[in-house]
């Protein structure tokens, strides 16, 4: 079973258009990023994009509400 990473926007300067405050989004591992204090996330285009780890913070959610927003996307 895949784990599955989430996190919450919680600033977007500079990146207005592609990032939605206090809006959930599914992260991806990615340890050169992470070196970088980058993140990489999954937008609403279904694409994946670094930006400042900064910018988020790691949730956990209940695996109802992975699953719900999973098929959401």
């Amino acid at each position: 079973m895949k784990v599955r990473r989430f996190v919450v926007c919680i600033g977007n300067p500079g990146y207005a258009a592609s990032l939605e405050l206090r809006k959930i989004y599914e992260s991806l591992p990615d340890a050169d990023a992470e070196a970088h204090q980058q993140i990489r996330v999954i937008d609403e285009s279904g694409e994946d994009y670094l930006f400042p780890a900064s910018l988020f913070i790691a949730i956990e959610l209940p695996k109802s509400v992975q699953s719900a927003i999973v098929r959401a996307a």
